[in-house]
């Protein structure tokens, strides 16, 4: 009955007359609409005035909350993000965008190690912190941490620029391990990581038979770009990267995932899918004119046999290697395939003596200095904060000898130490698995870090997005598939 109202004609139950409260209503919307237009018109301005920046700020402030929200307690979704941000943080970067993409990931990988410890609050499992890599992984961060009272280090702000890209983005190695935890979370990533190589394939065929974009052309035109990219009357391209050694290498490791999902997938639409694959990252892999990258298939090759032997293998690998020399040996005037086959001749090649004439001079220094020069000591870096040191101009043009000059033998010794236990734990899972799906996972990952291994000597190939990122999933993966595996064949005992 408190329900029921009386209501007198003309009048609402408030004491307002319909024609009054309709005005009110009226009032209220019109009063929403013009807040609505102010601020449009002064986002507008703003845009107008500002660019791009402006308007990436806006949506920063719409929408950064929310996306901070979800990485942290979603992590599968901050993950996603993160993989996908590293593969196109420079090609965002080139639209304009006058902002610290890097400190974006690093806030990223922030909230993704942060979401890790609320979670073990949550689901504990330190398991992840067990084994030999996840050792090996954190005593080579306290030795970068410790690097910073370096007495032969120039510069303390280099160590401070650099630890960034050690530390932080070692530790998503533990995310990984801790967040990917189904076989359906594992194949979404991995058609994530060969979509977002496809369409780096096909950008860099852009650039080639189209053209560079105004902002990539700028960026070609400036000082000292030319000199590294323009080879006889050729540019190298770079498709969404920051540079044609990046490119390469990610095309390169994304052709070995294809070769050995190659071994999996029994459908032939599935087969046709991933041999297309293969020709658009190879044949794109080309444009870049980065010869340490087109050894490391066939490196790669001789692994994948002797792991995965067999008729078909067999027979694959021998077509293979018949196309191979014949791109090394036929006689060809087109740019691409001549640097190619250079690759394959390196005692004619006047830049390859020039690193090894480099790596003879820096010898008696590495002996010298067992923790090496401070990390940083070399490269922009060192340029940047301690130009007048013996270091500062030195082109390490390798992986490991960066790591020899700046962390010294010492730190050389651990790196390589890792990267064996990486491989060692991979090959033991890859015989271990049951699952064919999980064991074709667990060799494509491992062959991916062989790569990157052999990749790491004539260039720096673990250094930038999105390698740095993509290197520590594939590590990750490598033991997260004989994790599944185990929790599987449990299962089916428990049946």
């Amino acid at each position: 009955m408190k329900d029921i109202q009386i209501h007198i004609p003309g009048k609402s139950s408030e004491g307002l007359s319909r024609v009054e409260k309709l005005r009110a209503l009226f009032d209220r919307k019109l009063t929403g609409l013009i807040i609505l237009l102010l601020i449009s018109i002064a986002f507008g301005a703003l845009i107008a005035y500002q660019g791009i920046l402006a308007g990436a700020g806006i949506l920063g402030l719409m929408f950064g909350p929310p996306v901070v929200y979800c990485i942290v307690a979603f992590p599968e979704f901050g993950i996603t993000v993160l993989l996908m941000l590293a593969y196109l943080l420079f090609f965002v970067g080139r639209l304009g965008i006058n902002f610290p993409l890097g400190t974006v990931m690093d806030g990223i990988q922030g909230l993704l190690i942060l979401g890790f410890f609320i979670q073990q609050k949550h689901r504990p499992n330190w398991k992840v912190f067990k084994g030999p890599i996840s050792v090996m992984i954190l005593i080579w961060i306290v030795y970068n941490l410790i690097q910073v009272a370096n007495p032969s280090a120039e510069s303390r702000l280099a160590w401070v620029y650099t630890i960034r890209a050690v530390a932080v983005v070692m530790l998503t190695y533990f995310v990984f391990m801790y967040q990917i935890r189904t076989i359906q979370y594992l194949r979404f990533l991995l058609k994530l990581w060969l979509g977002l190589a496809l369409f780096a394939a096909l950008y860099a065929y852009k650039q080639e038979y189209i053209g560079f974009s105004g902002a990539e052309q700028a960026w070609l035109d400036s000082e000292g770009v030319a000199d590294l990219l323009f080879i006889a009357g050729h540019w190298r391209k770079f498709s969404i990267f920051s540079d044609p050694v990046a490119f390469s290498y990610n095309m390169v490791v994304s052709s070995i995932i294809c070769i050995a999902l190659l071994t999996f997938v029994k459908k032939n639409w599935q087969k046709i899918v991933l041999a297309v694959m293969i020709a658009l990252f190879f044949s794109s892999m080309l444009f870049s004119g980065t010869r340490g990258a087109y050894v490391l298939i066939p490196a790669a090759m001789v692994l994948f046999v002797i792991l995965r032997i067999n008729r078909q293998v067999l027979i694959f690998s021998g077509i293979a290697a018949v196309f191979f020399v014949f791109l090394i040996f036929v006689p060809t005037t087109n740019s691409n395939i001549v640097r190619f086959q250079t690759a394959f001749k390196p005692n004619d090649d006047i830049s390859f003596q020039a690193r090894k004439n480099n790596q003879k001079r820096i010898q008696p220094y590495i002996l010298t200095h067992p923790i090496g020069g401070g990390l940083g000591a070399t490269g922009a870096w060192g340029q940047r904060f301690a130009p007048q040191s013996y270091l500062a101009n030195f082109p390490p043009d390798s992986g490991y000898v960066r790591i020899a000059v700046e962390l010294g033998w010492v730190g050389l010794f651990l790196f390589c130490l890792l990267m064996f236990f990486i491989l060692k734990e991979g090959i033991n899972n890859y015989f271990l698995i049951k699952n064919p799906e999980l064991k074709t996972y667990c060799l494509a990952m491992l062959l991916v870090v062989f790569a990157y291994n052999v990749g790491n000597y004539p260039q720096e190939a673990l250094v930038q997005f999105p390698s740095n990122i993509y290197f520590y999933l594939a590590a990750a993966i490598i033991n997260i598939t004989r994790i599944l595996d185990e929790r599987e064949q449990k299962a089916k005992l428990t049946v």
